[in-house]
């Protein structure tokens, strides 16, 4: 018998998970930048010097990853709950390699932006 956590489904729901509590844990830090922007021109000015480091680069590219992941493996969710399907089973299993393919051009595309 296959293991439940060996399979596309149980990856799809811990990828829109993880993504999510990920976005979750960033968006405080994202706030709080905002508000730098408001209030504090200098430390904005700083800060943004020091977000045109390669690490925060790849950083940034992995926070679009993580965005699109969670986007696509969401809408995936939805599909499944809203749309009519004869047979869940092959809308399940499609949809994941679709999102994550998905995902990860959307990556590509925003590190071709960034180079």
């Amino acid at each position: 018998m296959k293991s439940p956590r060996n399979h596309q489904g149980y990856w799809a729901f811990l990828g829109h998970r993880l993504s999510g509590l990920a976005l979750a844990i960033f968006l405080p830090a994202h706030f709080y930048v905002l508000g730098m922007a408001l209030e504090q021109s200098q430390r904005l000015d700083s800060f943004l010097k020091f977000s045109e480091m390669g690490a925060v680069k790849f950083g940034e590219w992995g926070l679009v990853l993580l965005l699109s992941l969670h986007m696509f493996f969401g809408i995936r969710l939805l599909a499944l709950e809203l749309l009519p399907w004869s047979t869940t089973r092959n809308a399940r299993l499609s949809w994941v390699s679709w999102g994550a393919a998905l995902s990860l051009g959307i990556g590509l595309i925003f590190v071709a932006g960034v180079i």
